[in-house]
């Protein structure tokens, strides 16, 4: 069952490149006593998400922040190096936390998981965004058609 405002997150991990090499932080660690911006892509370096999706987000980053997100986090289901290398790539070093949903356990987790075998992607997450407060859904904006309409930093500007 897909997640849906009201509901708390469940507990999940993540693994993100710190400079110490890579860390373990469960949706608590991440969420809890904060306001968080996530935002989910089927796959790094992968056109809609690199053209698209994220720089809308690196764009608005301090916009983000100055109406009142803690944290800016983007996951997918991709180990934690090609997250590591995607956020470098992409300028998101220093203000989007990478979060490395490496066997797509949250986004199972929160019903957002898609099988996309078809295209020769494997299980993936869907692309969305949400606004969590102490790990609880704010906003969530689903995509149902292709492309960011719904779940880029536009949307969750004018949510904020």
């Amino acid at each position: 069952m897909m997640i849906k405002v009201g509901d708390r997150l469940p507990e999940a991990e993540f693994i993100t490149m710190t400079g110490d090499g890579t860390q373990r932080f469960t949706t608590a660690t991440v969420f809890a006593g904060r306001k968080v911006v996530l935002f989910a892509v089927p796959g790094a370096f992968t056109p809609t998400c690199s053209m698209n999706h994220m720089p809308g987000f690196v764009k608005e980053a301090d916009a983000i922040k100055a109406k009142g997100a803690d944290t800016i986090a983007c996951t997918a289901v991709n180990d934690v190096h090609v997250m590591n290398a995607w956020g470098r790539q992409s300028g998101a070093d220093g203000k989007i936390l990478m979060l490395a949903d490496g066997n797509g356990a949250f986004a199972k987790a929160v019903g957002l998981d898609v099988d996309l075998t078809a295209h020769n992607m494997g299980h993936r997450s869907r692309r969305y965004s949400m606004i969590v407060e102490d790990g609880v859904v704010k906003t969530v904006n689903v995509e149902d058609k292709p492309g960011v309409n719904v779940s880029g930093a536009d949307t969750i500007l004018k949510q904020l």
